[in-house]
């Protein structure tokens, strides 16, 4: 009777009254210790105000009613169905709708609805598949990015399948923790496919040759995915390679001639149906190589190149020798090309214009390595070098600031220029110096002889010069 009352007293009054009301009689119903009779009066009454004509009443009722359990399930499911302002109130948070309800929603709502299901707390599978399937791009990067959304690889893949070439979604979905191997390398493979298409587009590659460049990308991705991933890991990835015909004989080359052998022997086992053990055993022999390049279907051509990487493989587990761990080993690709060199060039010339492609990417990594460590090493010289005159120059701060005014050092002088003759006369020896000094004062002593002849001589008359010339003259006729 209370509640009828307090229904008839606010019938007529404003939009913004019956809101409070209806704010007011929720709560009551809610979480107030109503009898029965008198609950089951507020329950219907609140199903009636789903009939006002004033949005901000059923705004009231949704913002009431949106988290609690209690609240009934026809107001909820009603209220889920109206305009979005008042929908998404309900479906961000009511633990009251099911999965049903909110594919129901999904489909039948708009973007923003679709978003903010996407964002609910613990979103289930069926829900997250359902938006992954009719999402768009804003609704997909919200599921991503909610971190308790239970979605599965299928719907990640299709995610990146339908919108992938929006950045905002690739990011997003690269920042879950627990994102599988396959979705990173998809999400790779399609920026991969993005920018080969953007640079087609504006004329700087021409479309084959920014082909083959994003497909030798994209292997090279996929052995940076495995490279310390466990073996349940790098199967998946291989079965999703296979099932969408990226796991080719070029991607095994290079697995080969990288060392990862662990990718390398599942994607045989995966090829062949061969487990593991199996495939590593047959591996490490000329013949099993063979028996495995045959019934993986591999090309015949291939198989020299493979057989002689796997050979110096092989020598380096059992000598002392190592390859390296990351990218291309030149070694093993130089024993490959080596193996090729003497097979017909109509046949090998595939093969071979693929190991130079290799031995070139592998020789521009080695330089990137080498440029690398030198700029490292530069740079720690450097640091290390500011860091003893820093503190130098804070020894000196400190003995300056403990030392008497009367015992302050004299300015240090200012450095003398460098002279290259004297350092290299002071890098002689003493023996060679003293020699130098030597001839250098009997040379003086010569000269000042010769300038006291000339100075007598000049003393002489001419005609006693005359005679005593023509006297020397006769002798030398004489004799």
């Amino acid at each position: 009777m209370i509640i009828r009352q307090f229904l008839a007293s606010t019938q007529h009054d404003s939009a913004g009254h019956r809101a409070e009301a209806a704010a007011a009689l929720a709560r009551a119903y809610l979480y107030g210790s109503l009898a029965p009779e008198a609950a089951w009066e507020a329950k219907t009454a609140l199903l009636a105000l789903l009939d006002d004509p004033a949005p901000l009443v059923r705004r009231a009722l949704a913002e009431a009613c949106a988290g609690s359990t209690r609240a009934p399930r026809p107001l909820i499911v009603a209220l889920a169905c109206d305009q979005t302002e008042v929908a998404c109130l309900v479906l961000a948070a009511s633990p009251v709708l099911t999965d049903a309800d909110l594919v129901d929603a999904a489909a039948m709502g708009c973007e923003a609805v679709r978003a903010t299901i996407a964002a609910r707390h613990h979103l289930s599978h069926p829900v997250a598949g359902a938006l992954a399937e009719i999402g768009g791009v804003e609704t997909l990067a919200v599921l991503a990015r909610n971190p308790t959304a239970r979605i599965t690889t299928g719907r990640l893949l299709r995610m990146v399948e339908r919108h992938g070439c929006d950045a905002a979604l690739r990011e997003a979905l690269l920042d879950r923790a627990d994102l599988p191997l396959e979705v990173r390398h998809a999400v790779g493979a399609r920026l991969a496919r993005e920018l080969s298409a953007f640079v087609t587009e504006c004329g700087w590659i021409a479309p084959e040759r920014s082909a083959r460049m994003s497909r030798e990308a994209g292997e090279r991705a996929v052995l940076d995915l495995c490279e310390g991933a466990g073996p349940a890991a790098v199967a998946r990835i291989v079965k999703h390679l296979r099932t969408t015909g990226q796991l080719n004989a070029g991607l095994i080359l290079r697995a080969i001639l990288s060392g990862a052998m662990g990718f390398a022997e599942t994607a045989f086992a995966d090829l062949t149906g061969l487990d593991h053990v199996r495939v590593a055993t047959l591996m490490r022999s000329p013949r099993g190589i063979a028996d495995l390049h045959g019934r993986a279907g591999l090309p015949e051509a291939l198989l020299p190149a493979v057989t002689a990487a796997l050979g110096a493989w092989r020598e380096a587990l059992d000598g002392a020798t190592t390859l390296r761990g990351a990218g291309l080993s030149r070694r093993m690709i130089e024993r490959a090309i080596t193996a090729c060199e003497d097979m017909d060039f109509a046949t090998m010339q595939g093969v071979m214009a693929l190991l130079a492609r290799f031995e070139a990417e592998a020789a521009r990594d080695e330089a990137r390595e080498v440029a690398r460590a030198i700029a490292e090493e530069a740079l720690s010289r450097e640091a290390v070098r500011r860091a003893a005159e820093e503190a130098e120059a804070q020894w000196q701060a400190a003995q300056a600031a403990h030392r008497p005014a009367s015992e302050a050092l004299p300015a240090p002088a200012a450095p003398e220029p460098f002279n290259p003759v004297g350092a290299i006369l002071d890098a002689l020896p003493d023996q060679i110096l003293e020699s130098f000094f030597a001839e250098r004062a009997r040379s003086a002593e010569e000269a000042e002889a010769r300038a006291a002849a000339e100075a007598a001589l000049s003393a002489l008359p001419d005609d006693l010069i005359a005679s005593y010339r023509e006297d020397r003259e006769r002798v030398r006729l004489a004799a």
